[in-house]
């Protein structure tokens, strides 16, 4: 429904937006690698506030006038649907977006080489704690590199997108239609040494999960494609779900996405059609509201894991006050003291937030057809607040209100360029 609201029963499963708020619900603690689930945030399922299905329409509308030609929004609430949508997939014929358009989820697709890995774990091929270069010889600088540093960013490898996109539109003009290798990629983020001993520290890096690609294809012995498509889309009948690298469309229906300069001209690059190369297995899904909550929902309600690999998953690592960071999962705490996990996504012209509840009950995926605009990227977290927590309090003015949400310095590509 343009514009509009829809709610039926369905049995679809959910995913739920991370927000980053001031106050968080309890501090994150790290997790050391083979320790037990201690740093699981304690607690089962909370009894959830009905979505505030106004507030996300005023979210998106807000996210227009910040510059996103379009936004949208599903909410999955065990068993009911609220969908909404402001502004247009396409800008040329004005066609208004909706929530059955596809679009590129970005590091989204994090979460699933994770799920993947953490399958093979499952089936004795795997194992966290050992060294990626016991399974790929030779591949990374520092045998200590355990495949748990890599899904959880503690690798201290380079992320070669810094200097790939240090200037948004020319970066991602000169590798639209480029095809990279594997080792390509690793062998940029290894001109750079390494940021910090392996273990010794958070830092999101895009080359963590282009090894995860790599591990994927070397144990499966089949394509990344090949593996998503038969562990994670056919099982949970995602229709909507595709990874086509490197055809550079996205077919059916689907919303544009428009790249902004970094310096602010009105001028807008369609950035829908590329390979997505630079990404691969760090951020070259494409997929839908419907299909991410589904996939998220079944993630959480331990569908895709065993009990003890889901666990792992939640291991958090501090990101900041708000914020935990797992394997391929991130934990963002909202100011009425519920916790999601999910992931958010950036790729070229679009963001994407897809996030769950503890119980895989309630899931929010939103997305607008933008990217390279901070304020919209910290407008589009606001939609967690909405589908999770609820109207806001009436209050005093002085009390009143949430707590607004810190701002978010960087994107899941180029992590260490600030751009406001």
């Amino acid at each position: 429904m343009v514009s509009g609201m829809t709610v039926r029963g369905t049995a679809a499963l959910g995913a739920v937006l991370l927000s980053v708020l001031a106050v968080p619900a309890q501090t994150a603690t790290a997790a050391p690698a083979g320790d037990g689930d201690a740093s699981v945030r304690a607690g089962a399922a909370e009894d959830l506030a009905a979505p505030d299905v106004a507030g996300l329409r005023e979210v998106l509308r807000t996210a227009l006038t910040q510059g996103a030609p379009g936004a949208m929004a599903r909410v999955d609430d065990d068993g009911t649907v609220h969908e909404v949508a402001e502004g247009v997939a396409d800008r040329t014929t004005g066609r208004a977006i909706a929530n059955a358009d596809r679009f590129r989820v970005g590091s989204v697709t994090k979460s699933f080489s994770a799920v993947v890995l953490l399958q093979l774990v499952d089936e004795g091929a795997l194992d966290l704690d050992t060294s990626v270069n016991t399974y790929l010889p030779g591949l990374l600088p520092d045998d200590r590199i355990t495949v748990r540093h890599v899904l959880s960013h503690r690798s201290g490898l380079y992320d070669y997108t810094n200097d790939m996109f240090a200037d948004t539109v020319p970066g991602f003009e000169a590798v639209r239609n480029k095809v990279f290798s594997y080792q390509e990629l690793v062998d940029l983020s290894l001109k750079q040494p390494l940021g910090n001993a392996p273990g010794a520290a958070y830092s999101y890096s895009n080359t963590n999960f282009v090894v995860a690609g790599m591990l994927i294809e070397k144990l499966t012995g089949k394509s990344v494609q090949s593996a998503y498509k038969s562990r994670i889309i056919k099982p949970l009948g995602l229709r909507d779900t595709s990874y086509v690298h490197p055809r550079t469309t996205i077919a059916g229906r689907h919303a544009k996405g428009y790249l902004p300069p970094d310096v602010p001209d009105g001028t807008l690059t369609d950035s829908t059609e590329q390979t997505v190369s630079w990404a691969q297995s760090a951020g070259a899904i494409i997929s839908s509201t419907r299909d991410l909550d589904t996939f998220f929902s079944a993630l959480l309600r331990g569908r895709l894991t065993s009990a003890a690999q889901l666990a792992q998953m939640q291991q958090w690592v501090p990101v900041n006050s708000t914020q935990g960071y797992g394997l391929g999962l991130r934990r963002r705490d909202l100011s009425c003291g519920v916790s999601v996990y999910g992931h958010t996504g950036t790729v070229q012209g679009y963001y994407t937030y897809a996030f769950t509840s503890k119980d895989g009950k309630r899931s929010v995926t939103a997305l607008a057809n933008t990217s390279n605009n901070g304020t919209v990227l910290n407008t589009m977290a606001r939609t967690l607040e909405s589908a999770f927590c609820g109207k806001p309090a009436k209050a005093a003015p002085a009390a009143s209100a949430r707590v607004a949400a810190p701002v978010e310095r960087y994107e899941d590509i180029a992590p260490g360029i600030a751009r406001d």
